[in-house]
């Protein structure tokens, strides 16, 4: 691990003298740390929702008495889905490095990192997915067959529809944990925030640096949850 944080190591570290926010490392390199995180994150939960909502309402909708029950494809589904849960997210940012430079060319820098950010958040946020759909009354898919709803329009108009405001709710802790696991990634030269701690506030023992990347994270993070939070009331229709 020594070996690889040296690797990740800016090739010209800035001369500390000054503290907080005279800190050349702060005044130099804090924004561009906070937009890497901000573009790091938006594009990792993007993607995972496009990948992990279907494969969700997949798990569903497979699953026994359901609209497309499939006792096999279910349990495959289920298999994939348990196995990338298990995985902590350094063993696994570490483990798809070969499969990370195949897909972005590089294993360093937060265009890199979104692939095991990705990898690693699709199937925990399938199961969220799973959940916000298995809470909605089944008396409402029986209403909408009796009116003649094809399968697929109780999936998508019924279900999605009234989930959409606990689905706002696991995108918000997708975005959350995604951010977390972004600032873990910069021990693997992720950049942004974490990278920045850890050149910084733990490599050249900075506490002015690690304080204040750790209160940026914290304020996006709160941000973020605002944010769903807001959303979350604005599309709920119960």
């Amino acid at each position: 691990m020594t070996t690889l944080l040296n690797a990740v190591q800016p090739a010209t570290l800035l001369p500390a003298d000054g503290t907080w926010f005279h800190n050349p490392a702060i005044q130099q390199g804090l924004l561009q740390a906070i937009w890497e995180t901000l573009e790091m994150s938006f594009v990792a939960t993007l993607i995972t929702v496009l990948i992990g909502l279907p494969l969700g309402l997949a798990l569903v909708a497979t699953s026994k008495g359901h609209l497309f029950p499939n006792p096999g494809v279910n349990s495959v589904l289920a298999v994939i889905v348990n196995f990338g849960r298990s995985i902590p997210f350094l063993i696994l940012a570490i483990a798809i490095m070969p499969f990370t430079r195949l897909v972005s060319g590089s294993t360093l820098g937060w265009k890199a990192t979104v692939v095991p950010l990705v990898v690693g958040a699709v199937p925990y946020f399938a199961r969220l997915v799973e959940s916000n759909i298995l809470g909605i009354e089944w008396g409402k898919v029986e209403a909408a067959q009796m009116m003649g709803a094809s399968r697929s329009r109780i999936l998508f108009d019924v279900l999605v529809r009234e989930a959409s405001a606990p689905l706002v709710q696991s995108i918000t802790i997708l975005a959350v944990t995604i951010i977390g696991y972004g600032a873990m990634a910069g021990a693997l030269g992720a950049g942004g925030l974490g990278q920045m701690a850890m050149n910084y506030g733990y490599s050249r023992f900075e506490p002015d640096v690690m304080v204040i990347t750790v209160i940026m994270i914290a304020i996006i993070v709160q941000l973020t949850q605002m944010i769903g939070d807001m959303i979350s009331r604005r599309v709920d229709h119960r």
